[in-house]
Formats: structure tokens, C-alpha cells, sequence
């Protein structure tokens, strides 16, 4: 069985950000040459995260609106994490959109649904984070 293993670095340009990483984890696919078994990609910061869906702008949208209604960010004053942070809501939010994603590998390529793409979320950016992925399989 063959293991493979790469982190992948972002620099969200803002605080929250969705960036579509599936053409990097195309590459590390192709770099690891498995042909059949799973990949793991998992965000490797406690305020980001790592999920699969559409890229789609208008959904997109649709989150930032959704995770803002259920995790605001202001006031700062209404969590109890915030006193030396100011990101309690980002914390929230990775928690809603999840940690990590497994795919599986099928013929060499993701073996994904229509549409499914899989996506860095960032809640706490301008500032360096990564993402783990680790495949394994022969």
C-alpha cells in the first residue's frame, strides 16, 4: 500500500473566505500515484475548515449569510472565548462546516458526485494556515 502526504498552504485575503482547492488536490492525487483508495484532506487550524459542495457564487453567499446568523462575529463582548481573541465565532463556525473530508480514489481521480467539488473554508484569515492531505491506497 502506498502513503502519501502533503501540506497545502493558504493566505485567505480577508477574514472569511471559500476557496475551491480541488485542482490542488488533483495534483497531490496525481503526485501520489494511488490509483485506488481515499484521501483525506483536513484544515489543520481550529478556525478553519474543510467540506465538499457546489462552487456555486450564490451559495456561497447563502453561507456567509447562514454562518453569520448562527455564529455573528459582532459583538465581540458576547463570547466567553473572546478577552485575548476576538474569533470565538470562527471557532463556531468550523464546528458547523466540519473538520475534514474522505474521498474516494476510483481509476486514479476523486470519485465524486455531480457538482462536488471540495473546499478550504476560512473564518479567521489574513494570516497563514494549511491543510493536511493524506492518501493512502495501491
Amino acid at each position: 500500500m502506498k502513503s502519501y502526504r502533503k501540506e497545502l498552504w493558504f493566505n485567505a485575503r480577508s477574514r472569511r473566505e471559500l476557496i475551491n482547492i480541488t485542482p490542488e488536490i488533483r495534483e497531490c492525487l496525481r503526485e501520489s500515484g494511488v490509483r485506488e483508495g481515499l484521501v483525506l484532506v483536513n484544515a489543520m487550524h481550529i478556525t478553519a475548515s474543510v467540506f465538499i459542495n457546489d462552487d456555486e457564487g450564490g451559495l456561497h453567499a447563502d453561507y456567509e449569510k447562514w454562518l453569520e446568523k448562527l455564529a455573528p462575529e459582532k459583538p465581540h463582548a458576547q463570547y466567553a472565548h473572546n478577552g485575548f481573541e476576538d474569533n470565538a465565532d470562527a471557532h463556531l463556525k468550523r464546528t458547523i462546516m466540519g473538520r475534514e473530508v474522505v474521498v474516494a480514489i476510483t481509476e486514479g481521480d476523486l470519485d465524486f458526485g455531480p457538482w462536488e467539488q471540495i473546499f478550504y473554508g476560512e473564518f479567521d484569515g489574513k494570516r497563514k494556515k494549511r491543510v493536511l492531505v493524506k492518501i493512502i491506497g495501491e
